[in-house]
């Protein structure tokens, strides 16, 4: 018959066998290794006989039956002669019989024994625990008993072995005690178990049906303590067991004698069984009925492979967590009580446990040394990243009152670790928005490793996250702070790090229907600095503002540091994965037109033959719905993609809507722009001040704001255009173009005229070097001409040019028209040419004047 997988031989490596009447030992080596759930039973001349005890009464009358009747004596004497040779043959045989069991038992035994270790198979169908002692337990063990002949390699020690069995056919043995002990562990008690006597029949092939019941009692619990703690460790590679037993046998009428039993098994690390894979069904956890305290429902499920039934009673353990350190004491958090548990074999079991959770210790929360973490965020940051955490399970050292000393000793002796599935927290953020965002960029003059150098972004949050559903306690988030990443469209723009901590408040919001309760989060974060790491990606973000038209939304992917208030106490849960997306709504059509800058006064810093640094008080109107504050930023000023020069603001804060007297030290410095920079430039100040429609474009570039490169460059890919500036100028009334000359007297006969001129600078003071200009009627009629090469000023304000002598073209239309408004106005353009001086800066350039009021007087 084929060994099948649960069928085992009885015998092992090594038996030591002695009976009562002589101290001879013998070792028989192994010929199968036991690996298995393959346990050795028997060895040498001794075998297992059966619980049920029939074989018992069939061999008795076998023995009987042997036996001479008294008449049949009385017979024997009165027919001696006739009957001799049959009482011969008889009292033959039955010595014959005598002396085969006598070999068999004495003789043989060698061979006997290769052949039960190798033929021997017992296949175990069923392991009951009926009841729990005092001392032990009460175990029903059902199994099957068989040899197989074929399994045997040795011819000769096969037709031996099938020759003896055959005539011996069924052994019996007396109750025996059983003692198991750890040979390379000082050969320390493991365990002991009564057997009651049983029968096993011999024959090859014959199969005997075991169902007894042992008492089993545990032994040394610093053993087993010391067995279980290696095999959890994986310091475990093999273990030998060493079972004794002083066994008493018997074949048929004919008593073996007693032998002690010594065997040993080794199991090698692989076959142990291993601790079951389990399932948690459910998971609550809520506030307790004692203040300071929780409760925690877990429902568990695994699979019993094993043909072993039994009840496990009501248990009570401590639950405990890892220190800082391998070698630190393992930290009680939480004592449970597991319900009975009925194990059936082969099926599924059901394990019921209450927990409860009091005051955490302060050995849980306190830091670990040299680190800024302690025991419980390593365990928290484990659960959710989806990691298992480990908890440690023992038996409590005050079990409940009906629970057996000896099932405490044990329990309470061994530390089992146990994986608690972790749970990712992704898609628990269900909404994630900032509001009232303010913007701080860049201090320049701040160390690289300072906050200040990196822009900062200032905000309200709100955040609503969904509760698991096992989470049934009050929480209160009172603080939080974050690490986080900011990406566009899947790639990473830059990193959000809120180093501080920034006050929060939670409102728990119950669901409706099927949905789950929600947790609503609102903080205001104040100058979370923003690290831009990639400047393509902000370009893109930046060029969706500008010209998207659609809000933009920014994914974060977030590290969350939470201080929490629950029943527990004040918790520190660090490094919570959160995700969400931060809408950022763009700028509106016209947003830049709409930015209306006007130049409140001006201010002569300084000056070149080919520059001037001055200063303007500008307003502009901010249209977005954000606000910023700007330590210090310069642009370029350009005029037909030429560079003009620079402006610098400097501790500016734009808030929304209008804003006022905003300082700006602006540098005139066409040469910047090349060889035509400076005809572009003396074109654009021209048409300036002729009242044109002109516009000037601001570009950042590569220094734009010291030591953010990257910042820079992605912002020198974007020009803003606008109208420039208009000046605000002493007379000007709303709706009305500024003009530079507001007013002309011409003075007919002594044929001059004066011009009444307006400075936007308000501290300095310009002169006219040159004048060649030429005034028109009706645009096209000359009236005259003048040409004036003497210096004079025009200061801050209104001003009065000397007597400028005109040169009439008399005969003409606009001559005509001069002289009929003696006395009176008209309307005139003026074309001149000006040699204009500031300072040190000479340029010459041109004005093109229009619907400019003349008065004409004698």
């Amino acid at each position: 018959m084929a060994a099948e997988e649960e069928s085992s031989p009885l015998l092992s490596s090594t038996s030591t066998s002695k009976t009562t009447s002589t101290s001879h030992k013998q070792t028989v080596n192994t010929k199968r290794s036991v690996t298995s759930e393959s346990t050795p039973l028997l060895s040498s001349s001794s075998s297992t006989a059966r619980y049920d005890g029939e074989a018992d009464e069939h061999d008795r009358e076998e023995a009987i039956s042997t036996e001479p009747r008294p008449s049949d004596a009385a017979s024997s004497r009165s027919t001696k002669k006739s009957r001799r040779w049959p009482s011969f043959i008889a009292m033959g045989i039955l010595g014959i019989v005598v002396i085969v069991i006598i070999v068999l038992a004495f003789i043989v035994p060698e061979a006997v024994q290769e052949y039960a270790q190798q033929a021997a198979v017992i296949e175990p169908t069923n392991l009951a625990l009926e009841s729990i002692t005092t001392n032990g337990v009460r175990a029903r063990i059902q199994a099957n008993f068989y040899l197989d002949g074929s399994r045997v390699t040795n011819d000769h020690v096969r037709r031996v072995g099938r020759a003896t069995t055959w005539v011996a056919y069924q052994l019996e043995s007396d109750q025996t005690k059983v003692n198991v002990r750890l040979p390379e562990y000082d050969n320390v008690l493991l365990g002991s178990a009564v057997v009651p006597p049983l029968v096993v029949n011999l024959r090859d092939g014959d199969v005997t049906s075991f169902d007894f019941v042992a008492e089993i009692i545990p032994g040394d619990v610093e053993g087993i303590r010391i067995i279980a703690n290696e095999w959890l460790e994986g310091r475990l590679e093999k273990l030998r067991l060493n079972g004794e037993a002083d066994l008493s046998i018997k074949s048929g009428i004919v008593p073996l004698g007693t032998h002690t039993i010594s065997e040993s098994l080794v199991f090698e690390a692989n076959k142990i069984p291993a601790i079951p894979q389990y399932n948690i069904t459910r998971f609550n956890v809520e506030d307790g009925p004692m203040e300071g305290s929780m409760l925690a429902d877990v429902s568990l499920s695994a699979f019993n492979e094993y043909p072993v039934e039994l009840d496990v009673p009501e248990l009570a353990f401590d639950i405990l967590v890892p220190g800082c350190a391998i070698s630190d004491q393992s930290i009680l958090v939480a004592e449970a009580v597991t319900k009975e548990v009925h194990m059936k074999p082969r099926s599924d079991v059901e394990a019921e446990v209450k927990a409860v959770i009091r005051e955490l210790p302060e050995s849980l929360t306190t830091a670990c040394p040299d680190s800024t973490s302690s025991p419980l965020d390593n365990l928290l940051r484990q659960y959710m990243h989806g990691d298992p955490a480990t908890f440690f399970v023992r038996g409590s050292h005050h079990p409940d009152g009906d629970t057996p000393k000896w099932i405490a000793d044990i329990l309470s002796s061994v530390t089992l670790p146990v994986p608690f599935p972790g749970r990712t927290l992704d898609g628990l953020i269900r909404n994630f928005s900032l509001t009232n965002t303010h913007f701080t960029l860049p201090d320049p003059f701040a160390d690289p490793d300072d906050p200040d150098s990196n822009p900062k972004v200032s905000g309200n949050i709100l955040v609503t996250a969904g509760l698991p559903s096992e989470m049934n306690f009050g929480i209160d988030v009172t603080n939080i702070r974050a690490t986080a990443d900011v990406l566009y469209k899947s790639k990473k723009m830059g990193e959000l790090n809120i180093k501080e901590w920034q006050h929060a408040n939670s409102t728990r919001v119950e669901g409706k229907g099927d949905e789950g309760a929600m947790l609503k989060i609102e903080s205001r974060v104040i100058d979370a600095p923003l690290n831009i790491t990639d400047g393509d990606v902000f370009s893109d973000v930046v060029s969706a503002l500008l010209f998207g038209g659609e809000t933009v939304r920014l994914h974060v992917k977030a590290l969350v540091d939470i201080k929490v208030q629950t029943t527990l106490g004040d918790l520190t849960l660090k490094e919570v994965p959160a995700e969400g997306k931060i809408p950022v709504k763009p700028l509106p059509k016209g947003t830049i037109g709409s930015v209306d800058p006007k130049v409140g006064s001006l201010r002569v810093l300084d000056t070149t033959s080919d520059s001037i640094t001055l200063q303007a008080l500008i307003n502009v109107t901010n249209p977005t719905p954000y606000t910023a504050h700007v330590p210090y930023a310069n642009v370029h000023i350009l005029g037909n993609d030429t560079v003009l020069g620079s402006a610098t603001v400097e501790n500016l804060d734009i808030t929304t809507g209008p804003n006022s007297n905003i300082l700006v030290t602006a540098k005139w410095n066409p040469p910047m722009g090349g060889a035509h920079g400076r005809k572009i430039g003396r074109d654009l100040i021209s048409q300036y001040i002729s009242g044109w429609n002109t516009s000037v474009t601001v570009k950042a570039h590569r220094d734009s704001i010291p030591g953010q490169r990257i910042i820079c460059k992605a912002l020198s890919r974007f020009n803003i255009t606008f109208a420039a500036p208009q000046l605000d100028l002493p007379g000007d009334t709303p709706g009305e173009k500024s003009h530079f000359i507001r007013d002309t007297t011409f003075h007919f006969f002594s044929s001059t005229a004066t011009f009444t001129l307006v400075s936007p600078l308000h501290y300095n003071t310009m002169y006219l070097d040159f004048v060649n200009a030429t005034a028109l009627y009706n645009h096209t009629d000359p009236i005259g001409q003048i040409t004036y090469d003497l210096p004079f000023s025009a200061p801050p304000g209104k001003s009065q040019t000397p007597r400028l002598p005109v040169e009439w073209s008399i005969g003409s239309v606009g001559y005509d028209a001069v002289r009929k408004a003696i006395g009176g106005k008209l309307k005139l353009d003026a074309y001149a040419n000006v040699d204009m001086r500031l300072g040190n800066w000479q340029e010459s350039l041109w004005y093109r004047g229009t619907g400019i009021g003349a008065s004409v007087q004698l």
